[in-house]
């Protein structure tokens, strides 16, 4: 049987962001540069759920770096953090629900600054569509990784987030990609 990829569509991403979160696992990440695509397969991801996360930036409210959390599904929101690092999240859910699922890990690069100093991705890519016309896109290549080989943990650098910082909802492959298909 012939798999041919395709580009997940807006409605990929209208679901909740665990959902999302989880179904992005085994899914790659696609990066035109010049002529060339770098494609690395996700590994790695973390959900901000919407308004009551106290993790998720959508629960301070609406502000200019956070208008796009509260947009439609399917876009970008890239933010800078430390002054130093950039980060990749794909915005999920209803309009008005400020919801999102961070790009933790993809190929080789497990953490998301290394991810994006990697793939050469930047505030430049904040707002836009999740869309080969955008040079930054997810694709479906048929990769399905099993439950059993992704593990759920507690997300990573939330302390200040009480409660919310203890919730699973980091999802990370637990054996090396090809083992998980295998």
């Amino acid at each position: 049987m012939n798999f041919k990829p395709r580009s997940l569509e807006r409605g990929f991403f209208a679901g909740p962001a665990l959902t999302v979160a989880r179904e992005l696992i085994g899914k790659v990440l696609c990066r035109r540069i010049g002529g060339e695509v770098l494609a690395e397969v996700i590994h790695e991801t973390e959900a901000y759920i919407g308004p009551q996360d106290l993790a998720a930036h959508g629960s301070k409210g609406r502000t200019a770096r956070t208008e796009i959390m509260f947009g439609p599904a399917g876009n970008w929101y890239v933010y800078f953090i430390y002054g130093i690092h950039w980060m990749l999240n794909a915005v999920t859910d209803d309009v008005d629900h400020p919801a999102a699922v961070l790009i933790r890990g993809a190929g080789p690069w497990t953490g998301p600054a290394k991810l994006t100093k990697a793939m050469s991705i930047d505030k430049s890519f904040n707002t836009l569509a999740i869309d080969p016309a955008t040079d930054l896109w997810i694709e479906d290549r048929g990769l399905l990784v099993p439950r059993r080989h992704i593990r759920r943990t507690p997300r990573i650098g939330v302390d200040y987030a009480g409660e919310w910082a203890k919730k699973p909802y980091r999802f990370v492959v637990d054996v090396g990609i090809k083992d998980a298909v295998g």
